[in-house]
């Protein structure tokens, strides 16, 4: 416990204590109407120091490193990153994009990693505020950040991502408010999940399953008809998109990397570039899907209902 002094109308003092263990503590410093720019700014700071970590997940992961071991150093001369030099986007600004000590280029690619993440934190920060929602999106969206970046190097998906993803997801679901899935929530009552003890009876768990084995099942259905045409790590990245966001962001998610996918490819062939027959890695049209699901998925939903006329 700490005291705080406070000032009554009278011009008396009287002393606070407040309990700077509980959480609750920030969270009403950083939502007050006064500050209500200060989480977001946080939360962008936070998030391009994590940012920094996802370009060594990025570049690591797929070749089978360490992501802890040897240290922050140039790809190229292998030489280690100064302390000074690995600050977030301005590090490389300040080296105007070259190594210090050989002065190779080093890749936009890594502020722009950095850069994306700040700003996809700073935006949930906005969408959720502070609690357990933004933790737990903040660490998807970074999750669907890492697999767009890797899918397009090297057509991979990592298990290392997903299926502790998969998890992460499930468990969030648990703490996570309702999602309002109409068909998620008519089943968890028809089927009497509702009276299961415990975590069990949670709508919110049942939806995050029902949307993973769907979803996924979905997906490995597409693989089987098409023989190869979608891969397995699509399959599990659904999965884990599904445990994170319910039936109904998923169903939305699932569209929206259809559509982009699908013009993406069009546009391609269009150009020139591709034929009927190539293949484009499609995990980076699912992530951007999952994400737009997170911000959009319920009035998109509600916008399509309403123009139907239900």
């Amino acid at each position: 416990m700490w005291q705080s002094a406070d000032v009554k109308p009278d011009g008396r003092s009287r002393v606070l204590r407040v309990d700077p263990t509980s959480a609750l503590c920030y969270y009403h410093a950083v939502q007050t109407p006064q500050h209500p720019w200060l989480f977001p700014v946080v939360a962008a700071l936070f998030g391009a120091v994590f940012g920094s970590f996802l370009n060594v997940v990025i570049h690591r992961l797929p070749a089978g490193e360490s992501l802890a071991f040897p240290g922050s150093h140039c790809p190229r001369c292998g030489a280690p990153i100064r302390a000074r030099d690995n600050i977030p986007v301005l590090g490389w600004i300040a080296l105007g994009g070259r190594c210090r000590d050989c002065r190779e280029p080093i890749a936009v690619r890594y502020p722009l990693v950095e850069l994306a993440n700040a700003l996809l934190w700073a935006a949930l920060a906005l969408r959720f505020g502070f609690g357990f929602p933004f933790f737990a999106f903040a660490a998807y969206c970074s999750a669907l950040l890492a697999i767009t970046l890797i899918d397009v190097d090297h057509w991979i998906i990592p298990d290392a991502i997903t299926l502790p993803g998969t998890v992460a997801g499930l468990v969030a679901s648990l703490f996570l408010p309702p999602r309002g899935s109409l068909l998620a929530d008519l089943l968890h009552r028809r089927l009497g999940l509702d009276r299961l003890p415990g975590f069990l009876a949670s709508p919110g768990f049942w939806d995050s399953l029902a949307a993973l084995l769907i979803g996924g099942g979905f997906f490995y259905l597409v693989a089987v008809l098409s023989r190869g045409g979608m891969g397995g790590g699509d399959i599990k990245l659904t999965a884990m998109m599904g445990a994170f966001l319910g039936l109904r962001d998923l169903g939305v998610a699932v569209f929206i990397g259809l559509l982009a996918g699908s013009a993406v490819g069009i546009a391609l062939m269009i150009a020139g570039r591709k034929t009927r027959k190539d293949l484009i890695p499609f995990g980076p049209f699912l992530a951007l899907g999952g994400v737009c699901a997170v911000f959009w998925g319920r009035p998109l939903v509600e916008w399509y209902l309403n123009l139907r006329g239900y």
